[in-house]
């Protein structure tokens, strides 16, 4: 069943639907054995909230499904049992008690219950959208719509694309998801993103402690901010935790190439922030190489909104404007946004996911533009990011590196003439 996989990138990780459960059935039996079925908690929370945890009435939306558990309407849904029996017998039962359809946000869970009510200060009664992911309501919180990338960036960066449902977009390799619904309704969600972002400035303040801790990430914002692109002569690979898109490998490590007794904390803090761009311009190359256009990139999240640095190397390495999400909780608001939807169906509020983002997300009024000069020197500095990116990524490649560390001179050298 390789289509299962053409899904999802080529590789299911260990954190998902099937292999947490195979997990549990191999080290914890009486657990597994001692369940009847089991629950993404973005199903099961809605369910708490309208009393409706009894499996037979337990609604489980696509975004949960799709991106984690293999549900696709191209092949009726869940995966087939006897292909889940093959990796474990135990599974076959978990798959007949899975229901054969699931549901997009804009379908109702149920209905807030009195105790919940009681609880939360809201009226009973009311709708309660079907649940998703944090990532993909931030989107919906974000004003995802087709053409427009939106990155939430913290400690990872998930990076979410939306394409028209009518059109045949086929499979795009290293995406960790391609699934009809699971952002907005009617529209083919795509799902990529970086397995550490702020997690490697962390890495870098809080472990490497430059300075033995006397430098913070203000300080080292302020100093990185002084430099000109290529001044440094460093170049960095984010794999501190791997790579999630577009290679699919998580045993890829990191790497700083360039330095010399004259590297400084700063140069080395700037050239990771300048490392996770050149990684989310090859995501935003990966959607475009299979005709998804990324005609604008929406950020949003704790970077995006404390970094004005970490902004402007993204929008010059990317050559793309970037806009700031005026929400600081964009999860929060896409699932907002899902409720006045669902809500509205009833009430002759909004009746489509357009409306609801078009009256109720927006963007901060600062939009960072590319510098053209410090373009002109990332297009150099990232030829050489994709000919590392190659070499140490992608199995069989005969690539010829010998040229990185004295190119990386060279650019260095002409930076700071």
């Amino acid at each position: 069943n390789p289509e299962y996989l053409a899904k999802c990138g080529g590789r299911y990780s260990s954190e998902w639907f099937w292999s947490k459960i195979l997990r549990a059935a191999r080290v914890a039996p009486k657990v597994f054995d001692a369940a009847h079925t089991w629950v993404e908690i973005a199903d099961w929370i809605p369910a708490i909230l309208a009393g409706t945890t009894h499996p037979a009435k337990l609604k489980r939306g696509i975004c949960a499904a799709g991106h984690k558990a293999f549900y696709h309407t191209s092949w009726g849904g869940y995966p087939a049992a006897s292909f889940l029996a093959q990796l474990e017998p135990k599974l076959e039962r978990v798959r007949k008690n899975l229901p054969d359809k699931v549901s997009a946000i804009d379908a109702a869970a149920g209905f807030l219950t009195d105790e919940w009510a009681k609880k939360t200060g809201l009226r009973a009664g009311i709708p309660i959208a079907v649940g998703a992911f944090d990532a993909h309501l931030g989107a919906v919180g974000a004003g995802v719509k087709p053409g427009t990338l939106v990155k939430i960036m913290g400690t990872s960066t998930c990076d979410i694309m939306v394409s028209p449902g009518n059109k045949d977009l086929g499979n795009i390799p290293g995406l960790c998801g391609i699934v009809p619904g699971s952002v907005t309704p009617g529209e083919i969600g795509l799902e990529a993103g970086q397995s550490a972002v702020g997690d490697i400035f962390n890495w870098f303040v809080q472990v490497v402690q430059p300075g033995k801790g006397g430098l913070d990430h203000a300080k080292l914002n302020e100093a990185a901010s002084k430099q000109k692109p290529g001044e440094s002569g460093l170049l960095v690979l984010d794999w501190m935790n791997g790579n999630r898109t577009v290679l699919v490998d998580q045993r890829l490590t990191g790497t700083i190439i360039g330095l010399t007794l004259d590297s400084s904390p700063a140069d080395i803090y700037r050239a990771l922030i300048e490392a996770t761009a050149f990684g989310a311009r090859v995501i935003m190359e990966r959607f475009e190489e299979y005709g998804v256009k990324v005609e604008r990139v929406i950020n949003c999240g704790g970077i995006a909104a404390r970094s004005p640095l970490t902004m402007q190397i993204y929008a010059d390495i990317m050559n793309r404007p970037l806009a700031i999400s005026s929400s600081t909780q964009t999860c929060a608001l896409g699932s907002a946004i899902a409720g006045a939807v669902v809500a509205g169906k009833e009430k002759g509020g909004y009746k489509t996911f357009g409306e609801a983002i078009e009256k109720m997300t927006s963007v901060m009024p600062k939009l960072y533009e590319p510098n053209p000069a410090a373009v002109t020197v990332y297009e150099k500095l990232y030829k050489l990011y994709r000919q590392l990116h190659d070499a140490f990524g992608i199995a069989g490649t005969k690539a010829d590196i010998s040229n990185v560390m004295k190119d990386l001179l060279d650019i260095r050298d002409e930076a700071n003439r």
